[in-house]
Parts: structure tokens; C-alpha cells; sequence
């Protein structure tokens, strides 16, 4: 399936946001995550089911002022 990710086209396998975020390196990490724009909470990506086309953001906290 092809999906955008950050932007950037990927060719993935992951049927749910969180398989997506273990195979792209996202696995442990603390990040925010959107699927065509609507936010999907931490708890929700195991049965988030993506689909051909979706458009994910993943994004993480950043500290500064």
C-alpha cells in the first residue's frame, strides 16, 4: 500500500498506524500522530487501520523558547 508519511511517499506492508510506526523506527519513541489530518492518541494506533492513500504526520515534542 502506498501512503504519505511526513510528506514523503512510502510503500508499506503495516496495516495499522502502530506496525507503521514500529517499521519507520517510530516504535518507542514519543510522538503525536495524525491520519489525513485528525489526530489518532497513543492508545488508538493498534486498531487504527490505514488504507491506500492515507496521508500520516508523526511528530515529535520539541523543547525551546
Amino acid at each position: 500500500m502506498k501512503l504519505q508519511l511526513n510528506g514523503t511517499a512510502v510503500e508499506t506492508k503495516a496495516s495499522t498506524l502502530a506496525a507503521l510506526l514500529d517499521d519507520e523506527g517510530f516504535g518507542g519513541a514519543k510522538v503525536a500522530t495524525a491520519v489525513n489530518s485528525e489526530f489518532v492518541p497513543e492508545g488508538m494506533r493498534g486498531c487504527h487501520t490505514l488504507y491506500d492513500g492515507d496521508r500520516v504526520e508523526v511528530l515529535a515534542p520539541m523543547q525551546g523558547g
